[in-house]
């Protein structure tokens, strides 16, 4: 069998079995390429907000007041606002955040689900309205944030839910129908269907190597297939 029989043999066999990867690898390209990135998360929907300054006179009585109780030490110590109230986060090691109210000293965490709304309602812009408001234990392939967290699904077609931290009460993702769709086609890209984010899986390398070598016999039928074999052969006769 001579390279070029051997190439076209390898070459038909090969686009037969890459047809479906070819094509999720295309058509969702296709769609990334499309979806405007901001829009995928969401950026647009949020709403600007304002810088919100804390006297240092707030912050020194409010630590004070958190040593008087007993926080001694701390790996790191966030101060901030949160809903107009100036708070706390006290990391240590590996135990979970603190967050306390600076003025009155009490821990606010982990924030409940009214305060998770009135934290995504903060955070969104436009007319909002609650369609549920789900307790989030374990991670997904939607959401991969710190836990545990509360998921605020507003009403509306974007199907936009916003994941608000308990332990933190910072919003920690935004995900909405064509964040979905473009995980999903992501999942098809990578060749993962179930986790969405492993990209040095056999099955990718394998597709990825086949359609290597697809490539190389395609390369290599060029000649014959433009007529330059034949058109050599006849010259070398004459």
């Amino acid at each position: 069998m001579s390279i070029t029989s051997l190439a076209g043999t390898v070459h038909k066999w090969l686009a037969l079995v890459l047809l479906l990867p070819i094509l999720f690898w295309f058509g969702s390209g296709l769609f990334f390429a499309l979806s405007p990135i901001e829009q995928v998360r969401s950026e647009h929907l949020m709403a600007r907000q304002p810088v919100q300054s804390m006297a240092v006179a707030t912050a020194a009585s409010g630590l004070k007041r958190l040593a008087d109780q007993g926080i001694g030490t701390a790996d790191r110590i966030e101060l901030r606002m949160l809903l107009g109230k100036p708070v706390a986060l006290v990391s240590h090691g590996k135990d979970r955040p603190k967050l306390f109210d600076l003025a009155s000293g009490v821990q606010i965490n982990p924030v409940s689900s009214a305060t998770a709304t009135a934290i995504a309602r903060q955070d969104y812009r436009g007319a909002f309205a609650v369609d549920r408001v789900v307790a989030i234990t374990q991670n997904s392939p939607e959401y991969r944030g710190a836990l545990p967290a509360w998921e605020v699904r507003l009403k509306g077609d974007t199907g936009l839910s916003i994941y608000v931290a308990a332990d933190t009460g910072l919003v920690t993702a935004r995900r909405s129908d064509l964040w979905r769709a473009y995980d999903f086609l992501w999942g098809l890209h990578i060749l993962d269907i179930k986790e969405h984010e492993n990209f040095n899986s056999w099955l990718l390398v394998l597709a990825v190597g086949s359609s290597l070598i697809l490539l190389v016999s395609g390369i290599v039928l060029i000649p014959e297939r433009l007529g330059w074999i034949a058109r050599w052969r006849r010259t070398k006769r004459a």
